[in-house]
């Protein structure tokens, strides 16, 4: 089966799931995406994985009001349509026997066009949730109902992508799920192979951390939650005797923010890394005790299954739209960031919980398990079979 991907951008966390797909399809993958917004280092893992096959585009125009690159946004509170000169007539070119695309938006204009000129079947990947869609107006919703016409299957996140897919009126039985996995193997295994004198050496950096260590890891951004972790954070060490640490692992434009802050209100025992690279993350995961995102934010966070495959229990925000499949009490917390009361209790509940963390985090180990880049590839794949026989059914 000849599958043409069209995705514009993608990370690291494809990278397995791309891999897996081209096997099950016969090495018969092709992704179209742009140059300029993957890292280098992911574009050479595809090219790696696909070879020609992994085709980048370097001409785009983009109409609207958001720049090129902006991750720190809440959803639909600007436009911007990116648009590919030359894309539709590339994916053409391509012969495929089903399009994969990812999301109403970016560049599955391709996708809906083709479908709609040569009655190619169109499977389309999606993340959103009611919550990441609660400012969408009625134009984007007409325009989502409107272009459904020309999507044969939607391959969903999980349980709360499915309700608002549902919401808009697509058929549930042209639904499939599981799309999205993060390099849980690649990760879990980094972790395994690490010496006892490399972990000591790297636990030296955070040697004023003799307590437990609980992990954040993402971009520091207002959308992530950072401002009201720390906020809730003083107040919870105002009462802890455990001597419990928090680790920021990441970059971005809050970090001077959230230093002068630490600075100016002697918050204690916190720490940020600043940027760390993809393939050393595994270290952090390793020396820490727990993991936690206080995201306002976030259609599937995929530093949660990574933090499970290496054995850390969970304590994740609400608006996390992973949370029903991969957050039960077994394995974490789920609280509100918006209510800093919430944050300090789960808070105190980890430390309180310090002895059944290794526990619960074989617990996140055991269900994460299941979702696996393979697994990903294998809901996409019954996707696209789903899609050719609706072709089939209804003509072209």
């Amino acid at each position: 089966m000849k599958i043409t991907w069209v995705t514009r951008s993608f990370l690291d966390y494809r990278i397995p799931v791309f891999k897996a797909l081209d096997e099950m399809c016969g090495h018969q993958l092709t992704v179209v995406y742009y140059k300029d917004i993957p890292p280098q280092r992911t574009q050479d893992k595809l090219k790696e994985v696909l070879g020609e096959r992994a085709i980048a585009r370097e001409r785009e125009l983009r109409i609207g009001n958001k720049p090129k690159i902006d991750n720190a946004s809440i959803s639909n509170t600007t436009f911007r349509i990116p648009l590919s000169l030359g894309l539709i007539e590339k994916v053409i070119n391509t012969s495929p026997d089903v399009i994969v695309s990812d999301g109403f938006m970016q560049w599955t204009y391709a996708a809906l066009a083709v479908r709609a000129m040569k009655g190619i079947p169109h499977v389309m990947c999606y993340e959103r949730t009611a919550h990441t869609e609660r400012n969408a107006g009625k134009l984007r919703i007409a325009y989502r109902k409107f272009v459904s016409r020309w999507i044969d299957v939607i391959d969903c996140n999980g349980i709360l992508t499915k309700e608002y897919v549902c919401s808009l009126g697509f058929p549930k039985e042209r639904l499939t799920f599981g799309h999205m996995a993060a390099d849980v193997t690649g990760m879990a295994s980094a972790v395994e192979h690490m010496s006892d004198e490399e972990i000591s050496s790297f636990r030296l950096r955070f040697k004023k951390h003799n307590g437990i260590i609980i992990m954040f890891a993402g971009q520091l951004i207002p959308l992530k939650g950072v401002r009201e972790l720390l906020s809730a954070w003083k107040d919870f060490k105002e009462s802890d005797t455990s001597n419990a640490s928090l680790i920021y692992v990441g970059g971005g434009r809050l970090k001077n923010v959230l230093l002068q802050t630490i600075e100016r209100e002697n918050i204690s025992n916190v720490t940020l890394t600043g940027a760390v690279d993809y393939d050393l993350m595994a270290k952090y995961y390793k020396i820490a005790d727990c993991f936690i995102i206080p995201t306002l934010e976030d259609n599937w966070s995929l530093v949660v299954p990574e933090a499970m495959a290496c054995g850390l229990p969970i304590a994740t925000s609400k608006y996390n739209g992973c949370h029903p499949e991969l957050v039960h009490p077994e394995n974490g917390w789920v609280f509100d960031p918006l209510d800093k009361d919430s944050i300090v209790r789960t808070l105190q509940e980890i430390v309180k919980r310090s002895a059944d963390l290794k526990q619960m985090g074989e617990v996140s180990r055991e269900i994460v398990s299941h979702h696996t880049p393979e697994r990903a590839a294998q809901s996409i794949m019954d996707a696209c079979y789903i899609a050719i026989n609706h072709r089939k059914k209804h003509g072209k």
